[in-house]
């Protein structure tokens, strides 16, 4: 596994000469680091460019892999449809791997061009996949696989880099792997997301981080700061680490740059020989367990019965009924929403704006089986996940309306919105709401109302337990 090798390289559309018309000039390090990538990977002679992208098609609960036998793509959504690309998609290496991710338990999927349009997704290679290949493949000579992110936690996506690895080296394939992204979108004033002050610090992280070569930090980064900075690339960087799990690396940064406000890196890692000490996947799942059982010897009555009552469920089939006698906590009658998370990514979350049943106990009950098996946003809770996850419990008051949107503040209050029969509600003090307009936008979203429709608007209060 010595030729392992793979690299980090940014998708700016604007750094290719017929879209970028003299802009891609301000670009020049990262276009010269990319040409002499070409050059190393021209050595290598791969049979297999492995492209992990952020513009694929992108799901909350799972990483897709494009199963195309054909994959096709142009830059007419950027004013030049006469750059083209066709590769033949590495469909032995592509069952390979899903098959070895579904052993292991991973969300991995296959995804065709007819499923691609039932979920509403294009089905043809993506900016964040042509770029790249725009310098480092002009001949469009190797074949192609191409794995989306997927918002899974960061453990599961840094696994599936060593299934990558292994999945190749059972088939005795040689590959370069290609994580592409930009880093933070926030670096300046004019940047295309906002400016920023955490977008500087995350750049400097990830320069860092392939400076060094050590993923750990990257596997334990604080996800709000990074979502903060406004990054790209954070999931295809820890799927590239993941297949040099276990191996002395040699990692280099051949550029960085932002001139747009954007950060443009260009890095490689290439693996230089086994290395007992750089098993990290062992070590996160240790923290992680470590963290969760901490939580739950501080967890509150109402965490408990929400965690009790899916567990029960999930490896038994049955629904457990309320503490009998009935603890004086749980006599009186709420709205209840329960929340799960799964590596600090939401697993699940439904709840009662009034209350539906008899007391507190039973709201939790129903509204944590809801949460866990029928949130139509992902697939029911298995039991191999109990383990890895965290609940809250919020209790919420009497709504009351809202005259002038002053009265609102996104991390105190919940929000109401409704029109007619359509009705969306957003729990308070949520990451990355902070302001009353973002708030009300989601809300919106979420009963299906027109951002400029006008609606009625209420807010209420909470109790959170952890």
């Amino acid at each position: 596994m010595g030729n392992l090798y793979g690299i980090a390289v940014p998708h700016p559309p604007i750094i290719l000469p017929e879209i970028g018309r003299g802009e891609e000039k301000k670009c020049q390090n990262t276009i010269n680091a990319l040409k002499e990538l070409k050059e190393k990977i021209k050595k290598i002679n791969p049979e297999t460019l492995i492209v992990i992208s952020p513009h694929a098609p992108l799901f909350s609960d799972v990483v897709a892999v494009n199963i195309n036998e054909k994959l096709n793509g142009n830059f007419g959504s950027f004013g030049a449809p006469h750059i083209t690309f066709s590769y033949q998609n590495d469909l032995e290496l592509v069952q390979a791997l899903l098959t070895a991710a579904k052993q292991e338990g991973l969300a991995v999927a296959g995804i065709d061009e007819s499923l691609a349009r039932a979920v509403r997704v294009p089905a043809f290679l993506d900016h964040g996949t042509m770029v790249p290949l725009y310098y480092l493949d002009p001949e469009q000579k190797y074949k192609l696989v191409v794995i989306s992110q997927g918002l899974i936690p960061f453990s599961e996506i840094y696994r599936l880099g060593t299934i990558i690895r292994e999945v190749a080296a059972e088939l005795k394939r040689k590959i370069v792997i290609i994580a592409s992204g930009d880093l933070s979108h926030r670096l300046t004033l004019d940047a295309p997301a906002g400016y920023d002050p955490s977008g500087r610090y995350f750049d400097r992280l990830m320069v860092d981080i392939f400076t060094h070569g050590d993923p750990w930090e990257l596997l334990t980064i604080d996800k709000s700061f990074a979502e903060q900075a406004g990054e790209c690339g954070l999931r295809s960087f820890i799927m590239l680490f993941g297949a040099f799990e276990g191996y002395q690396v040699r990692s280099r940064v051949l550029s960085y740059e932002g001139p747009f406000g954007v950060g443009y890196m260009v890095a490689e890692v290439e693996a230089r020989g086994e290395d007992k000490e750089r098993y990290f996947y062992p070590k996160l799942i240790a923290k992680k367990q470590e963290e969760i059982k901490k939580r739950r010897e501080k967890e509150s009555p109402y965490v408990r019965l929400a965690r009790e009552a899916l567990e029960t469920y999930v490896r038994t089939g049955k629904t457990i009924t309320p503490p009998d006698p009935l603890p004086e906590i749980f006599k009186r009658k709420a709205g209840v929403f329960v929340s799960i998370k799964k590596d600090g990514e939401l697993r699940g979350c439904i709840g009662t704006i009034a209350p539906a049943t008899e007391n507190l106990a039973e709201e939790i009950i129903r509204n944590s089986l809801e949460a866990g098996l029928h949130d139509p946003r992902f697939e029911p809770v298995e039991e191999h996940e109990l383990d890895e996850l965290t609940y809250s419990v919020d209790i919420l008051y009497p709504p009351e309306e809202v005259r002038d949107l002053s009265e609102l503040d996104p991390k105190k209050y919940g929000v109401i919105v409704s029109k007619g029969f359509r009705r969306g509600l957003l729990l308070p003090n949520l990451e990355g709401v902070d302001t009353v307009e973002k708030q009300l936008a989601i809300a919106k979203r979420k009963a299906g109302i027109a951002p400029d429709e006008p609606v009625k608007i209420e807010r209420f209060l909470v109790e959170r337990y952890f």
